[in-house]
């Protein structure tokens, strides 16, 4: 009986173990959300973390008859992105992202973290010149 019931712990453990990370560490998908750079800001009570939001071309629609800009909110975890996205506010950027299936206090309040700031058009348009951040 002791055999059985340490079995069937350490098998609990190991599925409670994969749906945690499955839920947290997951990468559900990726990709590139482009738009102006409307804020960023680091805030937080116990975790500090950097949050902002993009409002992309276009509108969508929650519910029938209604209008609202379509915006990405986004988290990131790297210093060295949110340096280069507190220096682009209300500029047109482009960023790549990952989302996962929860989210984490320490990675932020958006199941969305940008890894990488592709390009910043300084004049606020996506009219096809924007230069790589790096450059």
């Amino acid at each position: 009986m002791k055999k059985f019931a340490w079995i069937a712990g350490v098998i609990l453990v190991g599925v409670l173990a994969g749906i945690f990370w499955y839920k947290f560490y997951f990468v559900f998908g990726d990709g590139v959300k482009a738009g102006s750079l409307n804020y960023f800001v680091k805030k937080g009570v116990v975790f500090k973390t950097y949050e902002g939001r993009v409002v992309q071309e276009g509108f969508q629609s929650p519910t029938a008859g209604g209008l609202q800009s379509n915006e990405f909110r986004f988290s990131v975890v790297d210093e060295s992105i949110a340096a280069q996205l507190e220096r682009a506010s209300g500029k047109f950027v482009e960023l790549r992202y990952k989302e996962y299936n929860g989210m984490l206090p320490w990675r932020g309040a958006s199941n969305f973290v940008v890894t990488e700031v592709l390009t910043v058009n300084e004049s606020g348009k996506a009219d096809g010149s924007a230069l790589p951040f790096d450059q």
